[in-house]
């Protein structure tokens, strides 16, 4: 399959493939350690996992690690890319080889996908993954006798442990040497004769496929993307003179197919298990019952929330003791100028103000990871689908919502595995409700003005509560608002769940702190990268503006001083305060204070609603730079300055219970992320969507926050 240019420029590849639930990722892990990375396939926004492997020689080659899948006859966007990339012989993600993954404590369930891999006429190694846990239950695994049945190596692992590896790789080296494959296996599956001319005749138009990838082109021209308009115009024409029926043909190839595996799969496993030691079935009675199952669903979101607010309290307290002590220094040993400044008040006080809630965001992705890994989250979606669907909803869709606690980018993109078109937009459509961990920082702070730290019942922490509830006051505008689009967007697709549900398993730590590193890392340079760029520019708004102006300021503070006989600290935070006042920043944000003004928000805050549009956690950012600017009190954190700040008018703090709750509404509501909705726009393939999502969010939060204001003002 492959010619001698794809050799030259790219190392040997292999594509890891399995069914989900598998432990694909575990192997995967296993694989390549930290040396992995995201990217995109090309032309969609799936994501694909590429690693580098060493082989016991030395070789280094890549790993791709696909979607699951069930079969080559996908249900949603993630398994279309499988049979994209694998019916197409010229796509660059093409493999030299392949390493099917299967759970050997269900085999029979996993060996559809294999035949249909192996017909593809790739070298395929067969890796029975589990092997650890068949071995506790009492399975006895015949591989070899497997191996001669299937004709392709089989390997017995434990991506948990990494048990059998080096013995996977032993075979990826035979592989990569040619030894194993002399001559590739007959093909598994027979053509009838109708499908043996569709699938000449098709394979003929692209070129490098064989019968079976002229099968699977015959199934899916109509979506297939490297196919031409002409090409896809003659496949139509051969498809309908044949009489090609694709339902009947792909129901008697899995059919077929099952009639030959299942005996062998069948005769290579002795399984001694007894009927009563099976723990999942005892769990799922409690954990997905009708009553104690949303039960313990609750209790264990409630539990998560405490957790991020009282673990990560002491090592954000080191991280702010760190930041105050780094601008002490700063201020104290450079000299005094424009780039001490921009380095103290601008970079140090933005980056603090961010990477402070870095423990909160690590233990929300642990936490969650954990949860994954055990088997619980695929049991939350199944025991939530009917109360998803009374909203438009699929239970894939509380996956989504769920992980949208994170992010809502890849919560958004995992959408694709809901078939359902309309319950597909109606879920990327709500999943910013759900309060990410972009707004933690904001929480954060926000709350420390409303709810004091109090613990009830030497247990709950009210902050931890109160956290909670903004969390489920998203989760309840997410509902409502899906059930407006339920009843605004119409569609005749008819709903389904299939789902999978693996077997409740310890959790592969290795697993676990990889998805933490990896999820942290990523929004450390993503929003790193927005808060750098935006503190930077904030801090020349903030510190420049028109010369008249300035110099007006600066006399009247200096004014002010004398007559108030202040000393030097309170004149330099006067003279700061004024300043900025008639700054660049602050024209920008006197300019808007009249329309944010009835929600409790003043000109400085106005600035941080604008400068956040690019993402919600710039918020924090923006504010510990506004505050630092100018201010001689450097042993103070962002939220002790935010804390004694006061409206110039009323004398009054401008985070009063009113105007704090008016902004923590608004921000549970808003769409301030960019990168959300450019996401959007590429999953909807139109403009019109992030356009409507933008539009109701934005007028939610204003409402919202108006009345929360007017109530309590």
């Amino acid at each position: 399959m492959e010619d001698g240019t794809r050799q030259i420029t790219r190392p040997f590849t292999v594509a890891l493939l399995g069914n989900p639930n598998c432990g694909k990722s575990s192997v995967f892990n296993q694989l390549t350690g930290l040396r992995q990375k995201v990217g995109n396939f090309p032309g969609v926004t799936v994501d694909k996992k590429l690693g580098k492997a060493k082989l016991p020689d030395e070789t280094e080659v890549r790993i791709i690690d696909f979607p699951g899948t069930y079969s080559f006859y996908p249900t949603s966007l993630d398994e279309r890319i499988v049979v994209q990339t694998l019916s197409n012989p010229s796509d660059e993600n093409y493999p030299d080889a392949a390493v099917y993954i299967a759970d050997v404590t269900r085999l029979e369930k996993h060996l559809l996908l294999l035949t249909q891999l192996r017909d593809l006429g790739l070298p395929v190694i067969l890796a029975l993954n589990m092997a650890d846990v068949a071995d506790k239950e009492g399975m006895e695994v015949d591989h070899l006798g497997l191996a001669r049945s299937l004709e392709v190596p089989v390997v017995k692992l434990s991506g948990r442990t990494g048990f059998g590896m080096e013995t996977l790789k032993r075979e990826l080296q035979l592989l990569h040497q040619g030894i194993t494959y002399q001559t590739l296996p007959a093909p598994f599956y027979k053509l009838s004769p109708l499908e043996q001319s569709t699938s000449e005749a098709v394979s003929e138009m692209v070129p490098g496929a064989n019968l079976y990838q002229g099968l699977l082109i015959a199934h899916h021209y109509q979506w297939l993307p490297f196919l031409s308009d002409a090409q896809r115009k003659l496949i139509g024409d051969v498809v309908q003179r044949n009489r090609f029926e694709s339902l009947r043909s792909q129901v008697d190839e899995t059919m077929q197919r099952y009639d030959k595996f299942t005996p062998m799969a069948r005769q290579s496993i002795r399984d001694v298990r007894p009927a009563n030691r099976n723990i999942t079935d005892k769990l799922d009675a409690i954990l997905t019952h009708i009553i104690a199952g949303p039960i313990i669903f609750l209790i264990l979101m409630l539990l998560l929330f405490q957790a991020i607010f009282t673990w990560a309290s002491y090592p954000m307290d080191l991280i702010e003791a760190f930041f105050s002590l780094v601008g002490s220094l700063v201020h104290d040993k450079l000299p005094h100028g424009w780039f001490t400044d921009l380095l103290n008040d601008g970079i140090l006080a933005g980056l603090g103000g961010i990477l402070v809630f870095i423990p909160q965001i690590a233990i929300l992705f642990f936490l969650i990871s954990l949860l994954e890994e055990v088997g619980y989250m695929a049991r939350a979606a199944y025991m939530f689908d009917r109360l998803m669907q009374v909203f438009g909803l699929n239970g894939r869709s509380l996956v989504a919502l769920i992980s949208g606690g994170a992010c809502a980018i890849p919560a958004i993109m995992t959408t694709r595995t809901i078939g359902n078109w309309k319950e597909r937009l109606i879920t990327i459509l709500v999943t910013p409700l759900i309060s990410c961990s972009a707004r933690i920082p904001v929480y954060t702070v926000l709350i420390g003005f409303v709810v004091p730290p109090k613990t009830i019942a030497g247990l709950f922490n009210l902050q931890g509560l109160a956290f909670m509830g903004l969390y489920l006051l998203g989760v309840v505008a997410a509902l409502l608002s899906a059930l407006v689009f339920k009843w605004i967007l119409k569609s005749r697709e008819n709903s389904f769940l299939m789902l999978e549900l693996p077997e409740y398993r310890t959790p592969v730590m290795r697993n676990v702190f990889l998805t933490v590193w990896e999820k942290v890392r990523s929004f450390m340079w993503e929003a790193g990268r927005i808060i750098m760029a935006i503190s930077i520019v904030l801090w020349v708004l903030a510190s420049y503006g028109p010369r008249a102006d300035m110099q007006a300021a600066r006399q009247e503070a200096l004014v002010q001083a004398k007559e108030r006989q202040l000393d030097e600290t309170a004149t330099a935070n006067l003279l700061a305060a004024r300043q900025i006042e008639a700054s660049f920043a602050g024209h920008i944000g006197k300019f808007i204070e009249p329309a944010i003004r009835p929600l409790g928000f003043d000109w400085k805050i106005g600035i941080a609603l604008v400068t956040s549009f690019a993402a919600r956690e710039v918020f924090v950012g923006t504010m510990a730079t506004i505050y630092s600017i100018g201010s001689a009190e450097d042993d103070y954190s962002v939220r002790d300055r935010m804390a004694m700040e006061r409206d110039p008018l009323t004398g009054r703090p401008v985070y009063s219970l009113a105007a704090s709750l008016s902004l923590l509404i608004f921000y549970v509501f808003a769409m301030q992320c960019m990168s959300t909705l450019a996401v959007v726009r590429r999953e909807t393939k139109s403009w019109k969507w992030p356009l409507v999502q933008f539009l109701f969010m934005s007028g939610l939060a204003y409402l919202g926050s108006l009345i929360t204001y007017q109530l309590l003002a």
